[in-house]
């Protein structure tokens, strides 16, 4: 791994809502990461399925399956659990406000976004921070693949292009929240912080974008986006009042040019989905 810099741990942002199911298997996957300079934040939105009590349980020591899977990984399982940090949050507030609380509390010089669900590479962190010295850049993201309700790879890859611009970006929402990096050395924290709106990773995107910054895209498939049958996602008609607010209230663009992007848009979000 190349120098980059006196600061090169990573801070980890994972908010958390009703998973329960999922927890166990992020904490193991991030331990697992060839990249070892990290720090896990994980915010609890006021869930209601236990969540909370169940990290607690395992930072605490107390649950002894919980102690068992994370010593399988091969390390030090207190090593390990103490890079891993809980919020709990008194009121469920979303997730773009929890990864907030996240971004405030990271330590780290790079911010790294981990949805509960989603799965990384083991080598997803090393790659993107190698690339990410190379191209001197502040924002990188990855290609991904769309898994099933398992997180089993269904064959379905989305590419990236080399960089992406401002207006680039208003016609293809190709950067995927799980596989984000930023430097914090160019990349304002506020810039990162994330507008309490639907859609409000693109909303991000897009601000930091049109501050001049380019993101960079590695074209490898470094994680896998769960896609349960019936997801958020799979409500086009939101999907298309979400994406207006977002011409009109973030770009701050015209109808008529809200109209050329959408177009753009609307093409390639089929056919990334098909």
């Amino acid at each position: 791994m190349t120098d980059i810099g006196s600061n090169t741990k990573v801070s980890i942002i994972t908010p958390v809502y009703n998973a329960s199911h999922f927890i166990q298997n992020t904490i193991k996957m991030v331990c697992n990461q060839t990249y070892t300079d990290w720090e896990l934040i994980l915010v609890d939105d006021a869930s209601p399925d236990g969540s909370a009590e169940l990290i607690t349980r395992l930072l605490d020591r107390e649950d002894k399956a919980c102690k068992e899977l994370l010593q399988s990984i091969g390390k030090s399982y207190e090593d390990s659990l103490s890079k891993v940090h809980l919020i709990c949050k008194d009121v469920n507030e979303g997730a773009a406000l929890a990864r907030n609380t996240g971004i405030d509390a990271a330590t780290g010089r790079y911010i790294a976004f981990l949805d509960a669900d989603d799965i990384w590479m083991s080598d997803k962190l090393t790659r993107e921070l190698e690339f990410m010295e190379r191209n001197n850049a502040g924002f990188v993201f990855s290609a991904y693949e769309f898994g099933d309700e398992n997180a089993a790879p269904t064959g379905k890859i989305v590419h990236v292009p080399a960089t992406l611009t401002f207006r680039e970006a208003l016609s293809r929402t190709v950067i995927f929240t799980t596989t984000v990096v930023f430097d914090l050395n160019i990349i304002d924290r506020q810039l990162i912080h994330m507008p309490n709106v639907g859609s409000e990773d693109t909303a991000t995107w897009w601000t930091i974008l049109k501050s001049g910054v380019t993101a960079y895209g590695l074209d490898e498939v470094l994680a896998i986006y769960r896609r349960p049958a019936k997801s958020l996602s799979s409500n086009k008609f939101k999907a298309i009042q979400r994406i207006w607010f977002l011409y009109r209230n973030i770009a701050g663009l015209s109808v008529l040019s809200s109209i050329k992007y959408f177009i753009g848009w609307a093409f390639r979000a089929v056919e990334r989905r098909i």
